[in-house]
């Protein structure tokens, strides 16, 4: 069964799909992520999605914390570059107390002065030890090189000298350009009845009213040119990422994209790239490809990490690889054989209920729609060994990548 969908009167979108589990995952997905924030408000949206938690209206953090936690429930948040999503997993039986906490999340923060203060320090905490670790930093410098000059390029977390002077009226207007029910989605994942569902957000989100400074602006991207960047960083091995800009979401090739991604480096062992710097030569521990798709454009990458003098050479055999899926067309077998693992891959992923509850209000958000697993699987079986080579042509082409190297 497809999922169900609404649209309340302040422009609220609801979508709902019935699950076999009595736990019920729902929450809001906020289109505003770190591309929205102005040059002066870098890190605006992931201070936000804490600070949410420190009061609202009619509650203190303790009672916020406790709403939920005191009947068994999980009451969650992150940010990213597009969005920000605050979601509960409870009971269904809970499913109303975890409706009415959100939206009051959502619609009805006050950033108190003195939370501010302490979540401030948290979350400078949090950017020391994400910068203590090179691994994960070079994936968002990664992104600061494909989209630099854009916000889209810029770190989730923020700046801190930034942070340091955001305001509670710094907060509010960020909130009130973006905080609004026709930038946001309600998502419900569970075994309830589509009448109560419709019935409780109704309740609570549906009458919300909008900020009359309400505003979106997405600017278009600057052109991307391919650079090379080495960097010193005191690390016991070199990290290196390769790759370019990828297709949008609705990009009618992001399937095939994905499929290449995954036969080249996805998270099977059998994957072109392990294959051939890990179980041929011995040179890495650990070899991926990432395909991640925004609203209007995408990132490929592969990243590896390995002793700093085999640095060039793995850079090398990646480019390799590269090369050679444009140039050498999938045979029948062996795109049949990538197609049924892709494709088990996402089945067992599908089993996570969370992932799937938060990926439906991200697509209904985005695109207005949303494609069950058994859609997906079409799509694939429908991909061609041509396609799949257009497509690598088009991203993949060695003399294309941007390489961001630490050593």
């Amino acid at each position: 069964m497809g999922p169900l969908t609404e649209t309340f009167d302040n422009g609220l979108r609801l979508i709902f799909m019935p699950s076999p589990t009595n736990v019920a995952y729902c929450g809001y997905t906020v289109g505003a992520g770190t591309r929205d924030e102005m040059p002066d408000e870098q890190g605006m949206a992931h201070f936000l999605e804490h600070m949410s938690f420190k009061g609202t209206e009619k509650r203190r953090s303790w009672h916020i914390l406790n709403r939920m936690e005191s009947v068994g429930g999980d009451l969650n948040a992150f940010t990213t570059k597009e969005e920000t999503v605050f979601y509960c997993a409870c009971l269904d039986r809970d499913f109303e107390r975890a409706v009415e906490l959100l939206t009051d999340l959502v619609f009805h923060s006050t950033f108190p002065a003195g939370e501010m203060e302490k979540e401030l320090g948290v979350i400078l905490d949090e950017i020391q030890s994400y910068e203590d670790t090179p691994s994960d930093l070079i994936f968002d410098e990664f992104e600061g090189l494909l989209f630099k000059g854009d916000a889209l390029g810029n770190n989730i977390l923020g700046v801190p000298e930034q942070l340091k002077g955001f305001t509670g009226a710094d907060a509010t207007r960020f909130v009130h350009r973006h905080y609004n029910p026709d930038n946001m989605v309600f998502f419900v994942y569970g075994n309830l009845d589509w009448k109560k569902v419709l019935r409780t957000v109704g309740k609570y989100g549906g009458q919300e009213k909008a900020h009359s400074d309400s505003v979106k602006i997405r600017r278009p991207l600057p052109e991307y040119v391919p650079c090379r960047v080495e960097t010193h960083r005191d690390t016991h091995q070199a990290h290196v990422m390769i790759g370019s800009r990828g297709l949008a979401g609705a990009d009618p090739d992001r399937l095939a994209l994905y499929l290449l991604n995954n036969i080249l480096g996805g998270p099977g062992m059998n994957s072109r790239l392990n294959i051939s710097l890990r179980e041929k030569r011995g040179l890495v521990y650990n070899v991926e490809s990432n395909s991640t798709s925004y609203t209007d454009t995408g990132v490929f990458c592969i990243y590896f990490g390995c002793d700093t003098d085999d640095a060039d050479k793995c850079t090398e055999l990646c480019l390799k690889e590269l090369g050679r899926m444009c140039r050498e067309t999938l045979t029948d077998s062996a795109l049949c054989a990538a197609r049924k693992q892709l494709m088990g891959q996402m089945g067992v992923a599908g089993d996570n209920f969370e992932s799937v509850a938060l990926g439906m209000g991200k697509a209904y958000l985005h695109y207005g729609s949303y494609q069950t697993r058994d859609e997906l699987y079409r799509r694939i079986e429908s991909i061609t060994a041509g396609q799949m080579l257009d497509v690598a042509r088009r991203i993949l082409a060695p003399d294309t990548q941007t390489i961001l190297s630490y050593r």
